[in-house]
């Protein structure tokens, strides 16, 4: 008897406790946020993700009152950023523009810092940018039929660059060569702008870049536009059409993005954020910036989002596991 009085007390004594700890982190997440907070874009500054959560992060400010602070941390195809994520404070002052890297990160690398769904807590969807297939003009095709003979009368003898390997854009090009029986050598970069540099001068033939970061090589007639991946003919390049219509019945690939928060953020934090994304998604500002730049615009409740991420994992695993990449 004595014992289970002490117990008793003991839990009495602590429950105030535990209250005061509660309604400290209520009141946290009332108030939030108070200072800046940091989105960790694990990508360099100048690429196609970076472009897209620079006009977020600009928004958000507008509409937090605080300012969004971009925080680039490229390296090992987003990993090393991803993972400063995972382990930091989750109070809702550090989080992640993630690309689709989060979901072929586990597929591509033994040993992770961080597991991609267990130490995130998903906020959104961001936006998709279709990928295009860009050739250099000393390539003799004028659309993707052409490219795809030319290719197989070389096999082996033609390269593409990307902007690292198992990158989405190294994926989307080694689909279309599956697809369309091409062999051709794979040549990874740090980073999509080197890719391009090596691609407008001709040290390689061909490649899958988002198409965001491809408009101004094509606008100037360094490069040529083939195809694009998505569903749809983008309006940025209504010319230009898919590679399913083009050749590969149901082809479809492209460079989707959103913000996660370290898991363990308080749910209201993430109720939060993801009120202001989906609102800044809809505002006349970020929608002409994604328009501008060949995007589109998602969103999505952090459920959803939490849902999505878990079925690309499964997606790009067997896409991975048919390429044979290993990243370590």
């Amino acid at each position: 008897m004595n014992t289970v009085r002490r117990t008793l007390c003991t839990a009495l004594a602590a429950a105030p406790l535990l209250l005061v700890a509660m309604g400290t982190a209520h009141a946290q997440a009332a108030t939030w946020p108070t200072g800046p907070i940091t989105m960790v874009v694990p990508f360099p500054p100048g690429g196609p993700t970076d472009l897209i959560a620079r006009v977020l992060g600009k928004q958000l400010s507008e509409q937090l009152g605080q300012q969004v602070i971009i925080d680039n941390k490229g390296g090992a195809n987003g990993t090393i950023g991803s993972g400063a994520v995972a382990a930091a404070k989750p109070d809702g002052y550090t989080i992640l523009y993630n690309t689709s890297s989060i979901a072929l990160a586990p597929n591509l690398f033994k040993n992770l810092s961080f597991d991609p769904v267990k130490d995130f807590a998903p906020i959104s969807s961001t936006a998709v940018i279709p990928l295009v297939l860009l050739v250099h003009p000393s390539v003799p095709a004028k659309n993707f039929t052409e490219f795809v003979s030319h290719a197989k009368s070389k096999p082996g003898q033609l390269s593409y660059g990307s902007a690292g390997m198992g990158n989405i854009t190294h994926l989307g090009a080694f689909l279309i060569n599956q697809s369309a029986g091409i062999d051709a050598v794979h040549v990874p970069y740090r980073g999509s702008a080197p890719a391009m540099v090596d691609l407008v001068g001709g040290q390689v033939q061909f490649a899958t870049n988002t198409l965001n970061d491809s408009l101004p090589f094509i606008r100037d007639r360094r490069l040529k536009p083939l195809a694009v991946t998505s569903a749809q003919r983008s309006t940025q390049l209504p010319d230009v059409p898919t590679i399913a219509e083009a050749a590969i019945p149901g082809f479809e690939v492209g460079a989707w993005q959103g913000i996660v928060a370290p898991a363990g953020t308080p749910p209201d934090v993430v109720k939060r954020l993801n009120t202001e994304v989906l609102k800044a998604l809809k505002s006349d500002f970020v929608q002409k910036q994604l328009a501008d730049q060949g995007a589109q615009a998602l969103g999505s409740t952090p459920e959803e989002y939490a849902a999505y991420i878990k079925s690309e994992i499964k997606r790009f695993g067997d896409i991975i596991k048919a390429a044979g990449v290993q990243a370590n």
